[in-house]
């Protein structure tokens, strides 16, 4: 039986952004956290690296801004990137208030140093950062009673004003399926935030958990928000290159730290494409790593820590040690294979500093928003810290303009009268593989117009028969994650096309070179259906 249920706070998403915003808000205020899947199972909890902040006597704000702007290629937005640095401090300070139990050496907190940083400044708890963050901020969730945590919940859509048939243009709440029942509920609230992540599953090789499916982005657009720099999808250098090890990757602390990249015949090479060599920026090693896979047809590289000794490898990297062991790789002994995977979404929901989209009442905070902090490429462990800074200045905006006696008005249930069961559920894993694989070879690491053009006739075929299945079938997990894919692909294909340059992530062999001036590349949903491109 559908169900209906009322907040003053909705939260869709429970990592790193969703939990900190909800334990940012006060008792007063009754908030819902909700997980399509388990309450720890987004990409916070793989989050490896740690959180980059100001922490250190010899690094400053402005050496953390430099180094953002640097790696975000001349398109970061530098009061965001200021902002945020200036907020670091303080996000750590609440992180540690709550009981994060970072890694500590010599009674002070251990800071390491990743590629494109100028300093140690990447506070950690050893090389699993995601799980401590995750499960502390997990353990104080439960601890509030103003918190609902819905867990096995899939967002459907948002639901407006505009399609209520009401004045204005706010959001009010969104459609949910039940995964344990089967069923649609309806969730409403006076204040609606999207933190569901990123869309890294659009590709078939990622360090992302399957999750991963961009959800709030493709929600957000079809409810008439703009989207922004969808074009700049990270790939991760050093994704672990073994049949059992899905999604397992290898944090760039390793890098960091004095492990060395190594072609198969165990030859050093990042010298030849960048001065600063293993400690470039992400795009460059990423980039690096896949032409000389392509050169040599190999199906992998190496990322040797060997040379360091046993126990400091041991020490720093126990998940990374043990993970590898169960392989049968001894990391103190043996070069890691890698290979790079689609790792982060750069672009996202544009937003302002609060996290406020062009919805009243929609917030979008963290990998599903784009602020402006990351530019054309991210910089290592700067994703952690934006949805710190963003869900606490969003639960701030919240707390200030949430409006009591405003009534929320009602929804009316899912209408599921029309539809069937499916017995051909073939054709959503059909079209699942069919949309990564082309997306890989497409619109990956390496783009040309004419891949991107085949690309986008792919897409709007797919999105033909999945729009077609969505409207006669009975909605399922697969479908739905299914359906916001193949909107965030065609996003992400758009952008590209749009982008005549190269930049940062974004690399054209037929516009190699980046133009004079950096811009956004905005889509528009509102123009897009002007035009009939939606």
């Amino acid at each position: 039986m559908n169900q209906s249920f009322i907040f003053d706070v909705l939260i869709i998403g429970s990592g790193a952004a969703g939990l900190t915003l909800a334990l940012s808000l006060p008792d007063s205020l009754q908030v819902a956290v909700i997980s399509k899947e388990s309450m720890d199972a987004g990409s916070t909890r793989w989050a490896q690296g740690g959180v980059a902040a100001v922490l250190a006597k010899e690094d400053s704000v402005d050496a953390h801004v430099a180094d953002t702007l640097g790696a975000g290629a001349g398109l970061c937005h530098e009061p965001t990137v200021r902002y945020t640095v200036e907020n670091s401090t303080d996000a750590i300070h609440w992180l540690i208030d709550q009981g994060v139990p970072f890694t500590q050496e010599n009674g002070d907190y251990h800071l390491t140093r990743e590629g494109g940083h100028s300093a140690r400044r990447i506070i950690h708890a050893a090389d699993a950062t995601g799980y401590a963050l995750s499960d502390t901020l997990l353990a104080r969730a439960k601890e509030r009673s103003n918190l609902t945590l819905l867990h096995d919940y899939m967002a459907i859509d948002l639901i407006t004003r505009e399609k209520l048939g009401e004045s204005g243009h706010g959001c009010v709440g969104g459609y949910f399926l039940n995964n344990q029942s089967g069923e649609v509920d309806v969730i409403t609230a006076r204040a609606v935030v999207l933190a569901t992540g990123g869309a890294s599953k659009a590709y078939l090789y990622t360090s992302n958990p399957d999750g991963a499916s961009g959800d709030g982005i493709a929600m957000a657009f079809r409810a008439g928000c703009r989207v922004v720099n969808m074009e700049f999808n990270q790939f991760h250098p050093t994704c672990l290159y073994h049949p059992q090890a899905k999604s397992f990757l290898i944090t760039e602390a390793v890098r960091g730290e004095g492990g060395r990249l190594l072609l198969p015949d165990g030859q050093a090479f990042m010298h030849r494409f960048d001065q600063r060599a293993e400690l470039a920026p992400r795009d460059i090693v990423a980039r690096a790593i896949d032409h000389e896979m392509k050169r040599l047809g190999a199906d992998c590289l190496f990322l040797d820590i060997s040379h360091k000794p046993a126990e400091f490898v041991r020490e720093h990297f126990p998940t990374i040690y043990e993970r590898c062991l169960q392989l049968g790789i001894d990391i103190t002994r043996d070069p890691i294979p890698v290979v790079p995977a689609a790792h982060y979404t750069c672009g996202g929901v544009a937003t302002d500093e609060f996290g406020r989209t062009d919805i009243q009442g929609l917030y979008a905070i963290g990998e599903t928003a784009c602020t402006g902090l990351h530019g054309a490429n991210r910089l290592a462990s700067n994703s952690l810290l934006e949805c710190l800074v963003f869900a606490r200045a969003a639960a701030k905006h919240i707390i200030e303009h949430i409006d009591h006696d405003e009534p929320i008005p009602s929804a009316p249930h899912w209408d599921a009268s029309q539809v069937t069961d499916s017995d051909e559920d073939v054709v959503i894993a059909h079209n699942w593989d069919e949309l990564r694989r082309f997306m890989w070879d497409y619109v990956g690491i390496v783009r040309t117009t004419k891949r991107l053009l085949r690309a986008k006739h792919r897409v709007k075929l797919l999105r033909q028969e999945i729009e077609e299945f969505y409207s006669n079938y009975r909605v399922s997990h697969d479908l739905l994650e299914l359906r916001n894919l193949v909107d965030v692909a065609d996003m992400i294909i758009r952008s590209a096309l749009l982008r005549k340059e190269s930049r940062g992530l974004h690399y054209s062999r037929d516009y190699p070179d980046a133009l004079p001036r950096a811009y956004d590349t905005v889509l528009t949903p509102k123009y897009l259906r002007e035009l009939g491109e939606l």
